[in-house]
C-alpha cells in the first residue's frame, strides 16, 4: 500500500520522513523483555511513540520507570497523539483494511473507531477542546495521490473539510492551543513546506520555502513551532520558529542523522524527536532523544533497537 510517505519520498528525499511509514524490510522479531528497556534520561511525564519493537507498529508508553506496550495486535498502529487533558490517546490504524483513526484510553482501553472514511484517513491532531480531531485523507488520483485535511467530532462522527480554500495537498495538522491557527504541512508546487493558518482571518503564511520541511508543532503557549527542514545538511533536522514565519533558528546540528518526528515538552524546554543513521523508514533503527531549547544540547532519551518514532509528550 501506498502511503503518505511514500508519494512524497518519490519527489524529494525529506519527504520520506515527513510521511507515514511501515516495517516491511524488518527481520521477524524475537519476543522481547519490556522490562529491560529503560530511558536514558530521567524526565517528567509521560511519552507515547510508536515502534516495530515487536516486528509491526505498535503503541507504546515511555515513563520514567521504563516502557509498556498499548497495543498489542496484528495492525500498523502508527502516530499516537495525547488528547489535551492527557486521558485518551488517538492514533492510525488499518485494523479495517484502510488506514482508519482510532482513540483509547491512556492504558491501551476503551478502543473506539472514530473514522469511517472510503479513503485512508491518517495522522491526526487533537482539536485543543478535545472534542474534535483533525484528519489527513488521502485520496487516489489518475496519478499520483492527494491529501486533504478533515474534521471529525467524537461524539457525533460528523466530518467536515478543514481548510478547503488551501487549493493543493495539505497534512499533518497541529492546532494551536487557543484553536485560532493550525499549523499544517502543504504543498503548493514541488515538495512539501511548513504552513499556518489563522482560523479567524483565513489567511495562510509560507514558514518556509523551497519544498524541503515539514511537520510544524505548537509549544505548549504556543508562541514557538518547532518543524523539520533539510535545508541544512540535506537529511533533516529540527528547527524553531516563530508562527509568523520569523526568527528561525536551527535546534539540532546532527549531520550524521536523520532528525525528524518533534513534539514539545509540557514545559516547552524540550523537544523530543526521533533520529536515526540511515534513511527511514527504508532501513535502520531509530531512536528517540531530546533537545533543550536555547542551549541547543541533544541528550539521548531511549533505544530499543528497533524503530522508535512519532513521540509525544505529556
Amino acid at each position: 500500500m501506498k502511503t503518505l510517505g511514500t508519494a512524497i519520498a518519490a519527489a524529494l528525499l525529506v519527504a520520506a520522513a515527513c510521511g507515514r511509514n511501515g516495517a516491511a524490510d524488518r527481520p521477524e522479531a524475537q519476543p522481547v523483555d519490556l522490562s529491560t528497556l529503560k530511558p536514558q534520561f530521567e524526565f517528567r511525564g509521560r511519552i507515547v511513540f510508536q515502534s516495530d519493537l515487536d516486528g509491526d507498529n505498535e503503541i507504546y508508553l515511555l515513563t520514567r520507570e521504563g516502557v509498556r506496550r498499548l497495543t498489542d495486535n496484528t495492525w500498523s498502529d502508527e502516530f499516537p497523539r495525547w488528547s489535551p487533558d492527557g486521558r485518551r490517546i488517538a492514533f492510525t490504524a488499518n485494523g479495517t483494511g484502510r488506514y482508519q483513526i482510532f482513540v483509547m484510553n491512556d492504558d491501551g482501553s476503551g478502543l473506539k473507531q472514530v473514522t469511517r472514511s472510503e479513503h485512508n484517513a491518517i495522522e491526526e491532531g487533537w482539536f485543543p477542546d478535545g472534542r474534535r480531531l483533525a484528519f489527513t485523507e488521502e485520496r487516489k488520483k489518475t496519478i499520483g495521490r492527494s491529501y486533504k485535511m478533515f474534521s471529525v467530532d467524537l461524539e457525533t462522527g460528523r466530518t467536515d473539510p478543514l481548510l478547503p480554500e488551501f487549493d493543493n495537498s495539505n497534512a499533518l495538522p497541529d492546532f494551536s492551543p487557543d484553536a485560532r491557527f493550525l499549523a499544517f504541512t502543504g504543498k503548493r508546487t514541488m515538495g512539501w513546506d511548513a504552513f499556518v493558518a489563522d482560523l479567524t482571518t483565513r489567511k495562510v503564511i509560507a514558514l518556509t520555502e523551497g519544498g524541503k520541511a515539514c511537520r510544524p508543532r505548537f509549544s505548549p503557549e504556543g508562541e514557538k513551532i518547532v518543524y523539520v527542514t533539510s535545508e541544512a545538511d540535506g537529511k533533516g533536522d529540527i528547527w524553531l520558529a516563530n508562527p509568523d514565519g520569523s526568527g528561525k533558528e536551527r535546534l539540532t546540528e546532527l549531520p550524521e542523522t536523520y532528525d525528524y518526528y518533534p513534539a514539545w515538552s509540557p514545559d516547552g524546554k524540550y523537544a523530543v524527536f526521533a533520529s536515526g543513521t540511515k534513511h527511514y523508514p527504508h532501513q535502520g533503527t531509530w531512536s528517540l532523544a531530546l533537545v533543550k531549547i536555547g542551549t541547543k544540547r541533544v541528550i539521548p532519551l531511549f533505544k530499543s533497537g528497533a524503530r522508535d518514532v512519532f513521540p509525544d509528550w505529556r
